[in-house]
């Protein structure tokens, strides 16, 4: 009887002790989880039977840290929010929201600015709850993200793609900085500056955003450009693109950072050499440093 309690407490204790150590794994088991805390799938919103997750990363041992709100790529129709290549910046002292939203084969536009939009609206009404600063929120996103972040910086307010999702109505959507990696910036002249490969790539993604070809949807993708709705009140602006990318024609970043110089709004335009659409060179240390800078100057 004796020796089958000690057996029974030892199985127990094993039990609890692997446990453990599976607890300790799941809670490491993702990028920036040394500097890191993590709580996944956040609902912030529904839209008809579709739940709309995010996914917060706070930084240890920062109070109340700006709030970055991350926007990934992949041609509006796919990607996921599991992927963030700028965690670093966690480490940098900001925490960073990445965001789930509609893809263009879900929905076409502007559902995905409605989500976005929701999710700001959401995080601004939770910061006390999650612990970030909610007067210091920028948005940063990569290739179809980063064009998503740019027009959702140049257009809060806008009556067609602020939306009316979630339960934060009485909040705002707007953010104080903007960060965006080769991004398009005016889908009407997008396919035109494309070399023939970038044109491939391109025309069949902007038809599932827009819901038709770009030719005859050219009113709807004015209002998906942010270089239609740049005004003097806009937030600063950082544009990455490399100077050899064959997908995303690097003239989309001249035509907005040409219309914020117009207008003498705060812009920087960090050309990297030699690179293509995307890679470890966006996402480097010195990268890093640049973006970390430009936030730290505006989010104050």
């Amino acid at each position: 009887m004796r020796a089958t309690k000690k057996r029974t407490a030892r199985c127990a204790a094993v039990l609890v002790f692997l446990s453990m150590c599976a607890s300790a794994q799941q809670a490491e088991d993702y990028p920036g989880s040394a500097y890191a805390t993590k709580t996944a799938d956040i609902l912030y919103a529904v839209d008809g039977d579709h739940e709309l997750l995010l996914d917060l990363y706070m930084p240890k041992g920062v109070a109340s840290p700006p709030l970055v709100v991350w926007i990934h790529g992949g041609a509006w129709r796919r990607g996921s929010k599991d992927v963030v290549d700028t965690i670093a910046l966690v480490k940098e002292g900001f925490a960073i929201a990445s965001v789930e939203f509609h893809k263009s084969v879900e929905a076409v536009f502007p559902a995905q600015l409605h989500d976005i939009n929701a999710a700001i609206r959401y995080l601004r009404g939770n910061a006390t709850a999650y612990g970030y600063d909610a007067t210091r929120v920028a948005i940063h996103g990569r290739s179809s993200g980063g064009h998503l972040t740019s027009l959702v910086g140049v257009t809060n307010g806008h009556a067609e793609l602020e939306g009316t999702l979630g339960e934060y109505l009485d909040e705002s959507s707007d953010v104080q900085v903007v960060v965006s990696y080769f991004g398009a910036s005016n889908l009407n002249s997008i396919l035109t500056q494309s070399t023939s490969y970038g044109a491939e790539m391109r025309a069949p993604a902007l038809e599932l955003l827009l819901g038709g070809p770009v030719g005859e949807r050219e009113a709807l993708a004015r209002l998906a450009s942010p270089v239609t709705h740049v005004d003097s009140d806009d937030p600063p602006l950082l544009l990455l693109h490399g100077d050899q990318d064959p997908q995303m024609p690097i003239n989309q970043s001249h035509e907005l950072h040409g219309v914020y110089k117009s207008l003498g709004l705060p812009v920087h335009f960090e050309v990297v050499h030699g690179a293509a659409h995307g890679g470890d060179q966006f996402f480097d240390e010195k990268r890093t440093a640049i973006v970390a800078a430009f936030l730290n100057e505006h989010l104050r």
